[in-house]
């Protein structure tokens, strides 16, 4: 569904159209630019509903009792799947591989300050929406009733949000990069579905929080830089960390 969402949303091609006195070309509409735009919201958000849905059968009983039911099918075919931790790290791969174009020397959309910059912001961005539904829901999950962090899928969020960063960086020069990084998220998801961490709603809603997070922030990023004044930015500097431990990171540096 990300996926057709994507390709509806590219701008219309230009009509050539013929009139009686000479053939004129037609330029997109910016109707269509908002529709694309509208489309891309929607079927996210729509999936989140779904979710919300699906919580309770006082919101829906036939979405909460086709969520069991999946849940209870699904476990039937991949009864005792483990899946050995992968799914803690395939959720940054589609970062990682970002990061790795960019040191052997691609270019992408950003440089690697701005991507970083972005990645930090929606992953900010991500982490509220989802550890506050998790709050407010209160889900259960299928696997522990007594624990009630299941909506929405976290992992899900954070495999989709850095794969579509992934694809605004590269996925236009690159179309492969686009369908790895989203085959990877997928590939998370359905891990965390098939190890019955997290219900099929859960892991959908996961999804549409990351990959809205990641275009929100992509695409207010030009707008936000160009409200820093010119001598600040030119002052900011982006330095890696790193802490025994507790990992590596980054912290944004002010040069005086």
């Amino acid at each position: 569904m990300f996926a057709l969402s994507s390709l509806v949303a590219r701008p219309v091609q230009a009509k050539q159209t013929n009139n009686s006195s000479d053939s004129t070309v037609q330029a997109p509409r910016p109707v269509n630019k908002v529709r694309a735009v509208a489309l891309r919201i929607a079927v996210p958000s729509a999936l989140i509903a779904v979710g919300v849905m699906a919580h309770s059968p006082t919101y829906s009983t036939v979405l909460c009792q086709a969520k069991q039911d999946m849940q209870a099918e699904t476990q039937e075919v991949f009864r005792g799947f483990d899946s050995h931790g992968i799914d803690d790290y395939s959720r940054h791969a589609p970062l990682a591989l970002a990061y790795g174009l960019m040191a052997t020397g691609h270019r992408g959309e950003r440089s690697a300050v701005g991507f970083t910059l972005i990645y930090l912001a929606a992953h900010e961005l991500d982490e509220g929406i989802v550890s506050n539904l998790k709050r407010i829901t209160a889900e259960p999950r299928p696997y522990n009733a007594q624990d009630l962090s299941s909506f929405p899928s976290s992992h899900t969020s954070q495999a989709f949000l850095t794969a579509t960063l992934l694809h605004e960086q590269y996925g236009r020069q690159y179309p492969w990069v686009s369908v790895s990084g989203y085959a990877v998220a997928t590939a998370t998801g359905a891990m965390r579905l098939m190890g019955n961490k997290h219900w099929a709603t859960d892991v959908l809603a996961g999804a549409a929080i990351g990959f809205l997070s990641a275009e929100t922030v992509w695409h207010l990023y030009p707008a936000l830089t160009k409200m820093l004044p010119p001598r600040l930015a030119h002052k900011l500097l982006l330095v890696p960390t790193y802490v025994p431990g507790a990992g590596a990171g980054a912290a944004l540096a002010f040069r005086p």
